[in-house]
């Protein structure tokens, strides 16, 4: 089957695409997380994004932008940049290219979220297309406008299943004065250990990441107050503080085994390390946030899954194995809820059949 490729550059013509088509469509972007989650079915129309972007409205002194969805959030704070600002986000696909909309649409995150959340916490408004072409509109330019708000959040992780996230309006935060990253070498018990202790101090760190051996820690500011606290945390856990260029090497690998890992996890973060542990592979703890991922052989990740279900966690894999194994590890406790949601903004099941595999419904896995 060939696909209609649909092309929209405007919030217009994405409307038009949605309505004025019929049957199954795949939503497809920059393409930096195209193996992750369930696979998209075969469709007949895919409506490409990667030509929806742009600045929409840009308000420096509200520190909000609104951008169409398929901008490459890297392109985006290279422009905040010239302003003293940033999207306070650093999920290891930015750097390939990865989309705000597709960064939303995955629930990606990175360091800086133990600081500044995810792009759930980062999103104030949103404009949506759904299946049928009914253009939703949610939030604002303003911080503390709430209306509509659940509706952006509700998208966040939606992997394209629930609307086409056409338009994003973002909250933004200055550009720190001075960053730095304390280091300490050890085992994952060691490191979180180390990382209890971090967590009850009143030093503020931005993010706190083991990454296969190295426990990593950055805490930002004044350049006087950024030296003082990494002082004290490198004492505190018996770590070096890097220079600049060691810090950044440092980072570079971080996010390195982070895009090659195999699955992500996520659970309480007191628990991480045992089930990082547990699971094998080399893996990458957010130990502030219950974030991680670990790399394995395709014939370990079904063995991974079991071991997140046992602790109460969600898993999902980056890497599809090809084996026959699921995409996602235990079905969620409000999966009702979620189907509810889902019949109500696409009740012909249309959008991102696959993505969940049969979560939703016999309809889709007979399809």
């Amino acid at each position: 089957m060939t696909a209609t490729m649909l092309a929209p550059t405007d919030l217009r013509g994405a409307h038009e695409a949605l309505a004025g088509t019929s049957g199954p469509v795949e939503i497809r972007g920059a393409a930096t997380a195209a193996d992750w989650a369930g696979a998209p079915q075969p469709a007949p129309t895919v409506l490409d994004t990667s030509r929806l972007t742009g600045v929409l409205a840009y308000n420096p002194a509200d520190m909000t932008v609104g951008v169409r969805a398929g901008t490459p959030l890297r392109e985006l704070q290279q422009e905040l940049a010239t302003h003293g600002q940033r999207v306070a986000f650093d999920a290891a696909r930015v750097a390939r290219g990865a989309t705000a909309g597709g960064l939303v649409a995955t629930a990606d995150s990175g360091p800086l979220a133990l600081a500044y959340g995810s792009m759930r916490d980062l999103v104030i408004g949103a404009t949506v297309v759904l299946a049928d072409g009914t253009v939703a509109r949610t939030g604002g330019h303003v911080i503390k406008n709430v209306a509509g708000y659940d509706l952006a959040k509700l998208l966040h992780g939606s992997y394209g299943t629930l609307g086409l996230l056409a338009e994003i309006v973002l909250r933004l935060h200055p550009i720190p004065a001075a960053s730095r990253t304390v280091r300490l070498d050890g085992e994952l018990p060691v490191a979180a250990d180390r990382a209890a202790a971090v967590l009850a101090s009143a030093l503020e760190p931005v993010s706190l990441e083991w990454a296969d051996g190295t426990l990593l820690v950055r805490v930002e500011g004044t350049v006087e107050g950024a030296d003082a606290r990494a002082r004290e945390l490198a004492r505190l856990i018996g770590g070096s503080v890097l220079g600049d260029d060691d810090a950044e090497a440092a980072w570079a690998r971080h996010a390195e085994l982070v895009d090659t890992a195999s699955v992500r996890i996520g659970c309480r973060p007191s628990r991480l390390a045992g089930v990082l542990a547990e699971c094998g592979g080399t893996a990458v703890a957010g130990l502030g946030t219950g974030i991680g991922t670990v790399a394995v052989a395709p014939e370990r990740v079904a063995a991974v899954h079991d071991v997140v279900t046992a602790a109460g966690g969600m898993s999902v894999t980056r890497r599809r194995p090809g084996n026959g194994v699921g995409a996602w590890g235990q079905r969620p406790s409000a999966l009702r809820v979620l189907t509810a949601v889902k019949n109500e903004l696409d009740p012909g099941h249309r959008l991102g059949r696959g993505r969940f595999e049969a979560w939703f419904g016999e309809e889709e896995a007979r399809s």
